[in-house]
């Protein structure tokens, strides 16, 4: 083979695209990771001192000026909590059970109910369905504090206070999650639904097995802050039957207890926010994958 020619093959086999280096320097690089480790820290810093604190036994607990970690670490808080609530009437394990049966039921129908909506609203045509999202979109605008005593005459009038479906219902209506769930499925292609029915799929295998697993990054959202909502819900307003109550709320009133119940109030708040953030880091490495293999485009 000729020299030319062997030119011309090296030529051929080099890549098409090339690499490019990053526009910045090494100092830059130790820069930008140094502030990622300080924005980091501060995000962080919150949880790191609630997990410190309820592993401080009582004399550090009250020290001035408070320190960020514990000297003498302990789970004596902890114990005293579950004494404490263990002298309750009502066990630990039904507070237990009213919570995970209201934030299990109302995130599983808030996602259904809103996703079938938000389907029908993003890739069907109907009189009054621009209106319908647009009162959907104004009820965003009203916190819970407005819409409270409405809500507890209407559902005083259907007999369900003190009862799990005056939380578990006004749940499945929150407007939040049909607004995300149509603002995405808006970018699903139409044409990969209709290819879908071409090839003999029904209304309802076309919603499950094509749309919702293509839009998985926004119902994972949504399962976040239900959960956050829903396990963090006092339920004080609609439900006054202690066996009924919620975890939540029998936790904050031994944190009300007084200076006494200070280590267990410090462990309260550490029981309290385990679940919300276990639901939302495994939801984020989901939804990382999800977007990071999805990207379909009509």
């Amino acid at each position: 083979m000729s020299k030319k020619r062997k030119e011309k093959v090296q030529e051929y086999h080099k890549p098409l695209v090339k690499k490019r280096k990053p526009n910045r320097s090494v100092a830059g690089d130790i820069f930008l990771y140094l502030f990622l480790l300080l924005v980091a820290f501060v995000m962080a810093f919150p949880i790191i001192y609630a997990v410190s604190s309820a592993l401080k036994p009582l004399d550090e607990l009250f020290k001035f000026p408070p320190t960020i970690y514990p000297r003498n670490p302990t789970l004596d808080n902890f114990s005293d909590l579950f004494v404490t609530m263990g002298k309750s009437w009502v066990t630990f394990s039904r507070y237990l059970f009213n919570t995970v049966f209201i934030t299990a039921v109302g995130t599983a129908g808030h996602l259904i109910i809103a996703s079938m909506g938000a389907f029908v609203l993003a890739k069907y045509e109907f009189p009054g369905g621009q209106t319908f999202f647009k009162l959907v979109t104004v009820a965003m605008m009203f916190t819970g504090y407005v819409t409270q005593i409405p809500n507890y005459l209407i559902l005083n009038k259907l007999g369900w206070i003190d009862t799990y479906w005056a939380i578990v219902i006004p749940a499945f209506a929150s407007p939040m999650g049909l607004f995300l769930m149509k603002q995405f499925m808006e970018g699903l292609p139409t044409a990969l639904i209709e290819a879908a029915k071409i090839d003999g799929a029904s209304e309802w295998r076309v919603f499950w097995n094509i749309v919702m697993p293509n839009v998985k990054p926004a119902w994972m959202t949504l399962i976040i802050f239900s959960v956050q909502g829903l396990w963090n819900n006092k339920a004080s307003t609609y439900i006054y039957s202690e066996e009924k109550k919620t975890l939540v709320y029998a936790l904050q009133q031994i944190q009300a207890g007084g200076i006494a119940r200070t280590g267990q109030g410090a462990a309260v708040l550490v029981v309290v926010m385990i679940v919300p953030i276990a639901i939302f880091i495994f939801s984020e490495s989901q939804i990382l994958e999800t977007m990071a293999s999805s990207g379909l485009k009509d």
